[in-house]
């Protein structure tokens, strides 16, 4: 199974400084969710945001980003409960079926036997969700009776979720304070698990390194190529109304727009709008150099694009689109992840190559979804069960759900792109 796979004069400076940027259009304003009254903590981290701008300037799109999502007293994934599934604000693969959890970690077993089965080996998951993904995966994992050696590390910020993780995969769990880990448990076929807030605090042993819907979390810096040249979009307080914000572009060339120009010339020669998530960059870097000392592989999974995208950058409340720039913390904020950008980060270390992006139909299909799927529509007990796992697969691999959209993105060592692609 080889599946290829961001004062009155203060304000009057700032409106001269600084001109609007035309958004890609929300829908029609009967269709976007309806913000709710302000709570203390929304409206604390807007006073926040509001600080930091008067007293620097408009921030960067991935300054905003990143403060929205994990300020530590009121940021989106810090003090949101019901961010994933139907009560939440968006669902993923993992949580629509089995299906997708199962084929994945099939092919994480795959990957392993290719490199020798070495052990110890461990599972490492970057923003577990609810940990549904690593549960069906280590169900495929203890069925094929490969858990001898294994460890599974999970990097998550979120209190909240890391408990919803716990609950679901260990029989029961111990908080540290002076550890590197923040969580530790067992679960019930006795593997050991670890929550982290940080890749790097990961113990160094081959891993294999899943990211499901995490790099569109990364915060991204914003480009936009103006009759002047390039400018960087940033988040400015809107001039007409001291409690909203707006979008404007950079007046000068900022330090990130510099670093974009002379590091990705060739994106920027071909382009109008672009969005970058440096931390991205950082990222790969880091896994590149896991690979190089002590082996191992990862599978990004994320909607996004080759590159022919500009502005994606939305917010999500109640499954409905939501401006990013009302009441900040209360909806989760994303874009798509640019693979052509994320593929030239991994050549840039010398350290990693990269198969795909493969679409998610792809994927799912070369490694044996409607096999998988007659099987559990065999053993299913009910029409109602058998109606949803239908349901689950439509949404899974048809064009116009999620089969398309979403992308599946490996990565290797580089000394084994020879032997591994069977080049000579």
């Amino acid at each position: 199974m080889n599946v290829r796979i961001a004062g009155v004069f203060f304000q009057q400076f700032r409106s001269y400084s600084y001109k609007p940027v035309k958004r890609v259009p929300l829908p029609p304003a009967s269709k976007l969710e309806v913000p709710e009254s302000t709570s203390t903590k929304n409206f604390s981290l807007r006073e926040e945001l509001k600080s930091r701008i008067l007293a620097s300037g408009p921030i960067p799109v991935a300054s905003y980003m990143r403060q929205v999502l994990t300020n530590p007293a009121a940021g989106y994934y810090m003090t949101s409960e019901d961010v994933l599934g139907s009560k939440g604000d968006f669902v993923t693969s993992p949580e629509i079926g089995q299906i997708f959890g199962e084929l994945v970690g099939a092919w994480c077993l795959n990957e392993w036997y290719k490199f020798g089965s070495p052990v110890p080996y461990q599972l490492v998951e970057l923003g577990p969700g609810k940990g549904t993904m690593m549960s069906d995966i280590l169900r495929v994992v203890g069925n094929l009776k490969a858990t001898g050696g294994l460890s599974v590390h999970l990097v998550e910020i979120s209190e909240h979720l890391s408990k919803v993780q716990a609950s679901l995969l260990c029989r029961g769990c111990t908080d540290h304070k002076d550890e590197p880990f923040y969580r530790s448990g067992v679960t019930s076929s006795g593997t050991k698990v670890y929550w982290y807030r940080h890749l790097e605090d990961v113990p160094r042993v081959f891993s294999i390194i899943l990211a499901h819907e995490f790099f569109d979390a990364l915060p991204i810096h914003k480009f936009q190529k103006e009759s002047d040249g390039w400018k960087e979009v940033l988040v400015d307080i809107d001039p007409n109304s001291n409690d909203k914000f707006r979008f404007v572009v950079s007046k000068a060339e900022t330090p990130m727009l510099r670093l974009f120009l002379n590091s990705l010339p060739e994106i920027a020669n071909g382009r109008e709008h672009v969005e970058i998530s440096f931390e991205s960059e950082a990222l790969i870097r880091q896994i590149g150099e896991r690979f190089h000392s002590n082996g191992g592989l990862a599978l990004i999974v994320d909607y996004g694009h080759l590159g022919e995208k500009g502005d994606t950058f939305r917010a999500f409340k109640r499954h409905k689109l939501h401006d990013p720039l009302v009441d900040p913390g209360s909806a989760d904020l994303t874009a798509d992840v640019d693979f052509s950008i994320l593929n030239q980060f991994c050549e840039r270390t010398s350290q990693v190559f990269t198969i795909g992006p493969t679409s998610q139909r792809s994927f799912l299909e070369m490694a044996g979804a409607k096999d998988r799927l007659a099987v559990l529509l065999e053993r299913a007990k009910s029409e109602e069960e058998k109606r949803r796992l239908t349901d689950g697969f439509r949404i899974l691999t048809e064009e116009n759900q999620m089969g398309s959209r979403f992308k599946f993105f490996g990565l290797y060592p580089k000394e084994l792109r020879e032997s591994y692609l069977g080049l000579k």
